[in-house]
């Protein structure tokens, strides 16, 4: 080889830095980038889980694409600032963050020219317990859900990736947060429109707006930035149960202005007040007697309500159903739906109240019994039903008469109408008296027979001799049926010469008896007998004894019959 190609391939060594130089030089390098500090960077490679930041170190730092806003929107050559959380990792690269390089960046930006009560662009990143996370001007600041709109939230994922203005509500030096709000923000503008709208609306306009919720009592109406409350009692001027039977949600309709309250931005709203009251006439269109049709619209225990016209309801009371039945409930004569016809009684326009009749369309029967049957008519009719006081017979035509106790027998003291009567019995009897107003008809049974105490002195006299069968025993005496059904009394006293403890000892009901006539008391209308006076040794001073003891025993006045159930308990039989 020649010295020429010898020197050729000899390489000078002594400008090449030494081994020491190179660790030098690496020293210098890494006293330049400090950790903890913010440097700038450029992008030299873009891949799918993110980008290769250069640093202007020996190895360049990774950034995730998690860390980036718009990841697509990222591109190679792009200049970002980042954080150098260390100088080397386990991979002799930078450990670099994008993220914590906005953070410190938006921190310092938010804390001195923003404050609490700021409004910024917010970008909602993702959800986190409570609320979202939503990244300002590079920072993560946390947005309650509660704060995310106005209205219930039910699902927050909705609003993942997309912006909105918000209000700085809270800053938290100390604990290094930030607190958000965008409910606050649209409160705001609400209240604003709403003070608009108000300004400029009046009592009486008529509105378009769409039905936001149905409740039992109304539904809420949005006038575009106003909610309006339409009363269930102001949809219409016929019935409704629901407002639902009206309106929908999302329905739009157009409804009056009743009343503003600006203080607490209220709006009451009116839909049937759109059209005329059909009460205002009602008094022209109805008068009292005439006729009218309609439909049972609703029914309770004590009427039935009739819809005559859409807002104009009457109402036919159980006592106007009918003339001769006692209805207790109107759902026994009508049903809903039905198509009725009645006659106006009466109206209360103020009340809005129309009185309806359902047996007036016939004549009442009663004012025709009145004119058929003139009092002192005689009728036969059955006995239909019993009280303790009297009897009620049937006339005609379902309509009774009743036939008091009082008034059942000219002869007997009658306290209860089983005593002569039962239901089934074919009875003739005399009207006393018809009130055809309340739908009475009283009736008599002895007034259709001669009263025979009108000629007592006739038929009985003090010392006659009679014949009876016995009716009835008390304690302190035996009731005797004579003639013409009149009712004699032989006092316990009268019974025997001899102590007679007991009545039942020696009388029996059923049995005949003979007595003699001791008193006869027209006023009183008592007949007494004696059984011991039959004695043909029995003088005329014994007849006066007999017919004091008797008086003596019975008081004037004193109900024989009473004193009876008075001992009942004691010793009766019947």
């Amino acid at each position: 080889m020649s010295e020429t190609e010898n020197t050729a391939s000899f390489v000078d060594l002594s400008n090449m830095p030494s081994m020491e130089d190179l660790m030098k030089a690496a020293e210098t390098q890494k006293t330049e980038f400090t950790r903890g500090k913010i440097i700038s960077g450029t992008i030299v490679s873009k891949r799918q889980d993110g980008v290769l930041v250069d640093i202007g170190y020996k190895a360049e730092g990774f950034v995730p694409a998690a860390q980036f806003l718009k990841f697509d929107e990222v591109e190679k050559g792009q200049k970002i600032d980042v954080y150098l959380e260390e100088i080397e990792n386990e991979h002799s690269m930078p450990e670099i963050s994008l993220e914590k390089a906005e953070s410190i960046k938006a921190w310092t930006k938010i804390t001195t020219e923003y404050g609490e009560g700021s409004i910024v662009k917010g970008f909602m990143r993702n959800r986190v317990k409570g609320g979202i996370m939503v990244d300002v001007e590079g920072f993560p600041a946390f947005l309650p859900g509660s704060q995310l709109d106005i209205g219930q939230v039910r699902n927050m994922d909705e609003y993942i990736g997309k912006e909105f203005d918000i209000k700085i509500i809270k800053i938290n030096i100390d604990r290094h947060n930030i607190v958000v709000s965008r409910r606050v923000l649209l409160e705001e503008s609400m209240h604003d429109r709403r003070s608009s709208l108000l300004k400029e609306m009046n009592i009486g306009d008529l509105r378009t707006g769409s039905v936001k919720n149905i409740t039992d009592f109304g539904a809420f109406i949005d006038l575009g930035g106003v909610d309006g409350l339409l009363h269930i009692t102001d949809m219409s001027w016929g019935r409704i149960s629901h407002p639902s039977e009206m309106l929908t949600v999302g329905q739009e309709i157009e409804v009056m202005v009743l009343d503003i309250d600006n203080d607490k931005e209220r709006v009451s709203l009116g839909l049937k007040q759109k059209s005329k009251n059909p009460w205002d006439d009602v008094a022209e269109k109805y008068p009292i007697g005439s006729k009218v049709s309609g439909n049972v619209v609703n029914i309770m225990p004590y009427g039935a309500f009739i819809e005559i016209e859409n807002g104009v309801e009457g109402l036919i009371h159980v006592s106007e159903m009918s003339w001769t039945k006692r209805i207790t409930k109107a759902s026994d004569v009508l049903s809903i739906g039905e198509n009725v016809e009645a006659v106006v009684l009466d109206f209360d326009k103020d009340s809005r109240k129309i009185s309806l009749g359902l047996r007036q369309k016939d004549p009442n029967p009663w004012e025709v019994l009145q004119a058929k049957y003139p009092v002192g008519s005689k009728i036969t009719g059955k006995v239909r039903n019993m009280t303790s006081y009297g009897a009620f017979v049937e006339i005609e035509n379902d309509i009774d008469g009743m036939i008091h106790v009082s008034d059942m027998s000219w002869t007997r003291k009658i306290n209860n109408p089983n005593e002569l009567l039962k239901v089934g019995d074919e009875v003739e009897a005399v009207i006393l008296d018809i009130n055809a107003e309340q739908q009475r008809i009283s009736l008599g049974m002895k007034q259709a027979e001669d009263d025979p105490w009108a000629k007592i002195d006739e038929l009985y006299k003090v010392g006659d001799v009679v014949k009876g069968n016995v009716t009835k025993i008390a304690a302190f005496g035996a009731f005797v049926e004579l003639s013409n059904k009149i009712d004699g009394l032989i006092h316990i006293s009268q019974i025997s010469k001899e102590h007679v403890e007991k009545v039942k000892d020696v009388l029996n009901v059923g049995s005949e008896v003979e007595a003699r006539v001791i008193k006869v008391d027209t006023d009183e209308r008592r007949i007494g007998l004696s059984i011991k006076a039959l004695d043909t040794d029995f003088s005329e001073a014994d007849l006066k004894a007999a017919e004091e003891e008797y008086t003596a025993a019975l008081k004037p006045g004193e109900d024989m019959v009473n004193m009876g159930e008075v001992f009942a308990d004691l010793d009766i039989e019947k």
